[in-house]
């Protein structure tokens, strides 16, 4: 590997009970001099597997947000390199995308490059999935992070470049730590939607209840249909578990808001309006 991708990139790992995944992901950083490991307290073996590759430091930090932890991450761990790889534990890079980093991205002087994220079970590519390109390398000094819903918000001031090839996401956790996490994505993004916070046409679908009924087919479609195999219906019925717990949520809530509107007492312009009414 080029030395000057070693020096001038700096991986940034977040983990949190990743045994069944972060292996792979630090396997395709051993071209990294250094990578960074942000741990909000595992109580696997992920830190003992982070501890077994020579170019990887583990921080340990309770978790109050993905925007704080990429923040301290980036900010508070003693990284130099220009260019921070921000990347989850269940993500490998691709050697492709190593050769495009070495070859256009670095000699361009970008400040932010735009990675294609790979959906993948057991070590096979789906046809595509609704995953869009993500800002996952950037200048450090040019970043600003905040939170979206149930994600990180990588925004930076600067030339772009858009990756063609980009990282594999495989997430091999077991299925019961699968839905603990879908669960809590769901309630941070049922969260967003009652702010309000820059809502698409997907969420007011999802306000609506109905979202879970068009998540399957589309992302059995998405994935290649009956082409894609297992590995499309696979993702197709991931969707549709987190659209239905995230459908749940929000009916709950109007639901309750209903209720709360039938029974509570009539305000004071509503009791005269019924009296006029009745008189």
């Amino acid at each position: 590997m080029n030395a000057k991708v070693m020096s001038e990139v700096t991986p940034i790992v977040l983990t949190f009970n990743e045994e069944a995944n972060l292996a792979r992901t630090l396997e395709s950083l051993r071209w990294a001099a250094r990578v960074v490991v942000v741990d909000s307290g595992s109580t696997d073996s992920t830190r003992q597997i982070a501890a077994g590759f020579s170019n990887v430091e583990v921080f340990t930090r309770a978790f109050d947000g993905f925007g704080n932890q990429w923040n301290f991450g980036i900010r508070q761990t003693g990284i130099l390199s220009d260019l921070v790889l921000a990347l989850d534990a269940d993500m490998a890079v691709t050697s492709q995308c190593l050769s495009e980093l070495r070859e256009k991205f670095l000699p361009g002087g970008y400040a932010g490059g735009i990675l294609p994220i790979h959906w993948c079970y057991f070590g096979k590519p789906l046809w595509g999935s609704f995953c869009p390109p993500q800002l996952r390398l950037f200048r450090r000094d040019l970043v600003q992070i905040g939170e979206f819903g149930h994600a990180h918000d990588f925004k930076i001031a600067g030339e772009v470049y858009s990756f063609k090839h980009g990282v594999w996401h495989e997430d091999r956790k077991p299925v019961e730590r699968w839905l603990q996490s879908q669960a809590s994505y769901s309630r941070l993004e049922d969260k967003r939607l009652q702010s309000g916070d820059r809502l698409r046409p997907r969420d007011r679908v999802r306000q609506s209840g109905w979202m879970p009924f068009l998540a399957g087919s589309l992302a059995f479609l998405r994935a290649g249909g009956p082409f894609g195999g297992k590995r499309a219906l696979r993702y197709a019925w991931e969707r549709v578990t987190y659209e239905s717990l995230l459908a749940i949520r929000v009916l709950d809530r109007d639901l309750a808001n209903d209720e709360t509107r039938r029974t509570r007492p009539p305000l004071p312009a509503e009791r005269l309006s019924v009296e006029k009414t009745t008189t």
